[in-house]
């Protein structure tokens, strides 16, 4: 009896392994996020402004000016954002703590319940699943964090991690919005317009392809693909709103 559950144990040890390892085999996955949801987004929002500003004035000034002062804003606009969402998910998770408590001490016989099913359907039966259930339930601290993990798949939120998601999305998109105002600073209009379009949508398709290599998700061709044709299109709107407005 003991055999077996060491070997269960061990097998579904081995499993979570796996799947941590399929999803960031080297540790690489790590701020990645904030990475591309800054880049991504610096890059479409200049990219689709510049557009706009160039073919209805046709002043690359005008459009260097534009650009820069859309890359600051984007920045500062985006480190804001993650800094006050990376809150509000902390604040949530703290709710949801909250209520979790209040559930064991209200319905202990339901939440136990629930904590049997959930082990339950990790392959434990009998008398491993009765002591698994007891431990956990034996702590209020420890039942509250498993069907926080477990049943609603929240973990805890570190509130200093703020700051930090702030700058890595501020900045990516700093450096994201200055890549398609490059073409406009050496080559002339409106091959520059071109230039932008092309460096813009080879760029997104790196970081598709690359976030796919990363995450084992997806197949990296098609990720890049979407991510080049989403980011182009939504630029291209800008370009459309300066045909319709041209001096």
């Amino acid at each position: 009896m003991m055999a077996a559950r060491t070997e269960l144990q061990q097998q579904l040890l081995d499993q979570e392994r796996h799947q941590h390892a399929r999803i960031d085999p080297h540790g690489r996955t790590a701020g990645l996020p904030d990475v591309i949801l800054g880049g991504q987004d610096g890059l479409v929002n200049v990219l689709g402004i510049i557009l706009g500003v160039a073919v209805a004035s046709g002043d690359p000034r005008l459009v260097l000016t534009a650009g820069l002062a859309a890359a600051l804003a984007e920045s500062v606009s985006m480190g804001a954002v993650a800094y006050t969402s990376t809150l509000a998910q902390a604040d949530f998770y703290e709710s949801e703590r909250s209520r979790e408590f209040r559930h064991i001490q209200l319905y202990p016989n339901h939440e136990k319940e629930e904590v049997r099913l959930i082990y339950q359907a990790k392959g434990f039966e009998g008398e491993l699943l009765d002591q698994i259930v007891s431990k956990i339930t034996a702590d209020p601290e420890t039942w509250v964090t498993v069907m926080l993990a477990e049943k609603h798949h929240l973990s805890p939120v570190d509130r200093g991690k703020a700051v930090v998601s702030a700058v890595v999305v501020g900045f990516s998109a700093l450096i994201g919005s200055l890549i398609p105002l490059a073409p406009f600073l050496v080559l002339e209009l409106p091959a520059s317009v071109w230039a932008a379009l092309a460096v813009s949508a080879l760029t997104l398709f790196g970081v598709g392809v690359y976030k796919a290599q990363v995450t084992t998700v997806g197949r990296p061709a098609r990720s890049g693909l979407e991510m080049a044709v989403i980011g182009t299109i939504s630029a291209l709107i800008g370009y459309a709103i300066g045909l319709l407005l041209k001096v």
